[in-house]
């Protein structure tokens, strides 16, 4: 991620057990990893950036306004943690960039004219197969 840096500071953990395998080591072992960021106080980002982090990734946000991530991919906390920031620099990345603005245009004259011939071309065929009886 070259374009946005956000200082480790801004980020709080919390860690819980994993689910899924792993033996034992599922059922001692604090390694699933928690990120949790203050999207609104962050001055690492900006403005547009939020706001179009905030509507794509909604479901990752609190009612408070945190911006929750999690990771349990891996066995080791540490290798979590770099997961979960990692996913945040990926999502990040999708919303940097603004989205391109539709231009309306309009059908060439050949493409309107070709259609409304096979219209006609069809509507001829179906009248020939009809029988009066």
């Amino acid at each position: 991620m070259n374009r946005i840096t956000i200082p480790f500071s801004e980020f709080s953990f919390s860690f819980s057990r994993s689910g899924g395998a792993g033996g034992q080591n599922v059922n001692k072992v604090n390694s699933k990893a928690v990120l949790e960021w203050d999207l609104d106080r962050s001055d690492s980002v900006s403005y547009p950036i939020k706001q179009r982090f905030k509507v794509k990734f909604k479901g990752f946000i609190t009612e408070e306004g945190m911006v929750q991530i999690t990771g349990q991919r891996f066995r080791s906390q540490k290798d979590n943690i770099d997961d979960c920031v990692q996913k945040l620099h990926e999502m990040l990345e999708q919303v940097f960039e603004p989205p391109k603005i539709r231009k309306a245009t309009k059908p060439k004259r050949s493409a309107v004219l070709n259609r409304l011939n096979t219209k006609k071309k069809d509507s001829e065929k179906k009248r020939m197969r009809k029988n009066d009886y």
